[in-house]
């Protein structure tokens, strides 16, 4: 089956050529081991993956999430994104695309499109009841929360409590309904003051292990899915 014929229409057409664009073997091997999004041209998400075994402009990507495309699919030209936590840069990459082995893709032609500073991981809305939970300072306790939105790398959050750039807190939260509840600590990163006494605040998580990123991946994802099978 050809992927392609998933999404309404041939997706292997070329990006237009940009200056920005790299291709040098030296300037992609620093991305080796980051967590990406693999989505269609068309900016479909199609899963989470970390990429991996970079040679050349050749790599492979290791599923964190599932994926509705079939394993007898043909090449597919995509979107790759990723983050370099230790630089807090975005990466856009693209590549061609294809099913190697159960959970693994392999990557050709891969290029860098451009890294800057802009936020990297799709942003699941939301509107959720959390908790946020500080250990000092007047706000010292847990106190009831609003989940705006989520990625893997952070979270905004809306509350009536006065919190500071740089306050640390556990916020707590139920992405779905049949999952434990997700606990992680964060830091405030971006605070917005809205009408009626409340504010939003923009959080990063602090800390997390492989096992943490990789739930958190699991649970937006399987979200995000559950909610367009709702649609």
């Amino acid at each position: 089956m050809r992927l392609f014929n998933l999404f309404g229409k041939n997706t292997t057409k070329q990006m237009p050529h940009q200056e920005e664009k790299m291709n040098h073997s030296e300037e992609l091997e620093i991305y080796s081991g980051i967590r990406v999004e693999v989505m269609t041209m068309e900016g479909q998400m199609l899963f989470v993956a970390k990429l991996l075994s970079l040679h050349g402009d050749k790599a492979e990507l290791h599923q964190y999430s599932e994926t509705a495309i079939p394993k007898n699919a043909e090449p597919l030209r995509a979107r790759i994104r990723g983050y370099l936590d230790h630089e807090r840069k975005a990466v856009h990459m693209e590549g061609v695309i294809m099913p190697a082995k159960k959970g693994i893709w392999t990557v050709e032609e891969l290029l860098v499109h451009r890294a800057g500073n802009d936020r990297a991981f799709f942003r699941l809305s939301t509107n959720l009841d959390a908790t946020a939970t500080m250990f000092s300072g007047l706000e010292m306790g847990e106190k009831p929360c609003r989940l705006i939105n989520i990625s893997i790398g952070g979270a905004c959050i809306r509350s009536k409590c006065r919190y500071h750039e740089g306050d640390k807190f556990l916020l707590k939260v139920r992405l779905m309904e049949d999952r434990p509840i997700s606990a992680i600590f964060s830091h405030v990163v971006r605070i917005t003051e809205k009408d009626n006494d409340e504010f939003e605040y923009g959080c990063q998580f602090l800390e997390l292990t492989e096992d943490d990123q990789e739930k958190i991946t699991k649970n937006i994802f399987d979200a995000q899915c559950q909610r367009r099978r709702q649609a």
